[in-house]
């Protein structure tokens, strides 16, 4: 079963998806229990989120993998419990990495949802909400945002549960 998780920036969905994979993992104690981190540190901004989150998840008990790009050949133990943070930062990975599937993303991230979908007997799975804001954007980032929103429906299609995260509160969409 998947779980997607999204909401706005520092909505507290993160910290939602967590305390969610762990219940999950309390229910199924002989489960493996991971992370897939997708944040590559390439600011001190992005150092200090990785931080926070690696110090919110330190007692937790997951094994982390760092998957930035090709989800789809991620090796988990099936019947994995997965908690894989974030979409966004893999999708603009995939997009605009020189080792990336750039006009092959959506396609290559869907395939390695689904493969969590087959072999995780629960995922959950983080991303964000960046349709709202109607800004005048490069081409580049239209893209990006109209790639992720491709792989969010998509997902949202796939999963037995949706919920968005708004001020901390979530909201059960399916």
């Amino acid at each position: 079963m998947i779980t997607l998780v999204t909401g706005g920036s520092a909505s507290g969905k993160s910290e939602y998806a967590e305390d969610l994979a762990c219940e999950l993992h309390r229910k199924n104690k002989n489960a493996p229990f991971y992370y897939i981190a997708t944040m590559q540190a390439f600011d001190t901004e992005a150092q200090e989120k990785i931080r926070r989150h690696k110090e919110m998840r330190k007692e937790k008990g997951f094994v982390t993998k760092e998957c930035f790009l090709g989800l789809k050949d991620l090796e988990l133990p099936k019947g994995s419990i997965v908690l894989l943070d974030c979409i966004s930062n893999l999708v603009a990975n995939e997009m605009f990495d020189l080792e990336g599937a750039k006009e092959d993303t959506v396609v290559h991230v869907m395939e390695g949802i689904r493969k969590l979908h087959t072999d995780c007997r629960h995922a959950v799975i983080v991303t964000n909400e960046v349709f709202g804001d109607k800004s005048n954007y490069s081409k580049e980032t239209m893209e990006y945002i109209k790639c992720l929103g491709d792989i969010n429906r998509q997902m949202a299609a796939l999963c037995k549960r949706v919920v968005e995260v708004v001020y901390g509160i979530p909201v059960i969409h399916k």
